[in-house]
């Protein structure tokens, strides 16, 4: 079952103007650079474990909770009557119909094993900031400071990478795509996905596996990813990343995955059908075996 399209028609919630959406963007980049070049400090003195969440792999770093602390910080000097959703744990319901999403250090994995593919994700929000389906992103950035690479987007202002206009390349078949996804840190999930991704494979030209969503779905707005699929995204995995895809002329859906989840997929224009088929019968037959099993 498909839900909501990122690409529908007019925004579902009341939106800045224009001009304030330049000016969260403006302040969504510069907040992620802060915290990116925390976040790289703190790397290359040492990284410490400071919790683990769904399991003993899915792990939370010191620098996570401060880099999380910091933009909080600046978040409540700036914009106090906004309301702010964290990874770590930040949450506060605002007055004003905007939310800032926040991911510290998505790919904290990543981050962990010294790895360049990590990133700071900066995003405001317009609606409920937990439902991916219904939400509006208005700004965001995506900041990977280990990689030297910014991304930043603002509703109806197009999006940008290291600084210039973005636009996802089109007309790629299915059977050409280069397509990325994720797997989740739950046994049963993953295989689940093992089970859809076995399907998938054969029938695009290969599958890629970065371990973090924002910076893969910037990937399919650069065109270093055709497409990106993943169940179990979080929104400040993608709040900003979403942007930035649809205002490069991308495609964001969301389909029901197995108990409630979502399967959030990113693709570029023209790819989105044929790639939403082919994981719709990928997923039943996934959930088929499941049920057998």
């Amino acid at each position: 079952m498909v839900t909501r399209s990122e690409n529908d028609g007019q925004p579902a919630h009341p939106v800045p103007s224009a001009e304030v959406v330049a000016q969260l963007r403006e302040a969504s980049e510069r907040f992620a650079r802060r915290a990116g070049e925390l976040a790289l400090t703190m790397r290359a003195e040492a990284v410490d474990v400071a919790a683990t969440k769904s399991s003993a792999t899915d792990v939370v770093t010191k620098a996570d909770l401060a880099s999380e602390a910091l933009l909080l910080d600046l978040i409540t000097r700036l914009r106090p009557q906004d309301g702010i959703l964290g990874e770590e744990g930040a949450q506060r319901t605002g007055t004003s119909g905007l939310t800032w999403v926040l991911d510290p250090i998505d790919g904290t994995v990543n981050y962990l094993y010294g790895r360049a593919d990590w990133a700071v994700s900066v995003a405001v929000v317009a609606g409920d900031p937990r439902d991916m389906t219904t939400w509006q992103p208005v700004a965001g950035c995506v900041h990977a400071p280990a990689m030297g690479r910014t991304w930043t987007a603002g509703l109806g202002q197009g999006a940008t990478a290291d600084g210039r206009p973005l636009t996802a390349p089109t007309g790629t078949p299915l059977a050409e795509a280069l397509v990325g996804t994720g797997f989740s840190y739950s046994a049963a999930t993953r295989a689940w996905q093992g089970d859809v991704v076995a399907d998938v494979l054969p029938q695009v030209r290969d599958i890629r596996r970065a371990g973090a969503g924002a910076l893969d779905a910037c990937a399919v707005a650069t065109g270093e990813l055709d497409a990106h699929y993943e169940l179990g995204l979080n929104p400040w995995d993608v709040a900003a990343a979403v942007l930035v895809v649809t205002e490069a002329g991308g495609v964001v859906r969301h389909l029901s995955g197995p108990d409630g989840g979502l399967v959030t997929v990113l693709t570029q224009a023209g790819l989105a059908d044929p790639l939403v088929d082919v994981l719709r019968d990928a997923a039943a037959a996934a959930d088929s075996a499941t049920i057998a099993d």
